[in-house]
């Protein structure tokens, strides 16, 4: 076995750990979840990712690493070494990265969640093997990462892959960063579960509507249209830019097979600046275990 790799995924409900064996990935050596807990503080969230650990080396009779990848909600603002952009409030403004050093003994390697989803799929998944990749999260918000080499392209903001936060042609719609029109705001789950209820009058959850949509559904079936012709618009910005070899999307809005069709590519195709689109559109592979591996994976 090589050297295992440990990880943390820090979520706004749980925080998961795993000792990973990096030559095989797919299962953990050992994992573990406690509660975050977020409304009793920063400092309890970090006694929370100190005890994972102590309690993942008793479990495993492994010993701490010289590196632990952590994958936050935010980003690390690299100027000032504070977390920003977090729905986990407490952790805004906050110099994790060097508290959880401190606390915890060793070198911490924090990047974005959506960023060590991407890694993840880019380095064990789905995309293995690709050069150039991007993984997408379109679940209740939408996030991206970029991963060129084994590599995360975190940027000189600390925000390289927050695709979720482009603004689309003709939409207007309040995001919570401040701006209107962000592709969060236009094809999220609860923002595609919006535009059903504005166009039928009733509410339904994301998975219904797939299934009202299948069965004939007039309004439903327009929802899934504006999800695969807004995210042809959108994901074309990105491939005019990176010119990714694959796409990676996860999440509840990923799930749904409309976004894979010959349709989805045409609408796409559309506004790229190529007469063909070779970029591959995958399902990830590693389930809600991506979170951690990838966070594990930082430290490689």
């Amino acid at each position: 076995m090589s050297t295992p790799i440990l990880g943390i995924d820090l979520g706004g409900t749980k925080i998961e750990g795993a000792f990973v064996d990096p030559q095989n990935p797919q299962k953990a050596l050992a994992r573990l979840r406690l509660p975050t807990e977020s409304t009793q503080g920063y400092d309890h969230v970090l006694a929370q990712i100190v005890r994972v650990v102590e309690m993942l080396e008793k479990e495993s009779g492994l010993a701490r690493p010289k590196k632990i990848g952590i994958g936050t909600p935010g980003a690390i603002e690299p100027s000032t070494g504070l977390l920003k952009n977090s729905n986990t409030l407490c952790l805004n403004k906050q110099p994790i990265k060097n508290d959880l050093e401190k606390l915890l003994g060793t070198q911490v390697e924090i990047a974005n969640d959506a960023n060590c989803f991407a890694l993840a799929e880019a380095v064990f998944g789905a995309a293995k093997g690709r050069k150039n990749v991007v993984g997408l999260i379109l679940g209740t918000g939408v996030g991206g990462g970029v991963v060129i080499d084994g590599k995360v392209i975190n940027g000189l903001h600390g925000i390289g892959g927050e695709w979720g936060h482009n603004p689309m042609n003709g939409e207007n719609t309040p995001c919570y960063c401040g701006h209107k029109g962000c592709v969060e705001g236009v094809f999220s789950g609860p923002a595609l579960e919006r535009f059903y209820h504005e166009q039928s009058g009733k509410a339904a959850r994301l998975p219904e509507i797939v299934k009202l949509a299948a069965e004939g559904d007039s309004k439903a079936i327009a929802t899934l249209d504006r999800l695969v012709t807004k995210f042809g618009e959108a994901i074309a910005v990105i491939i005019n830019i990176l010119d990714p070899d694959a796409v990676v999307i996860g999440g509840g809005v990923g799930n749904i097979d409309i976004l894979y069709t010959p349709r989805a590519r045409a609408e796409v195709l559309s506004h790229v600046f190529n007469p063909e689109v070779r970029t591959e559109f995958l399902k990830p592979t590693l389930g809600d275990s991506a979170g951690v591996f990838g966070a594990a994976s930082l430290t490689l």
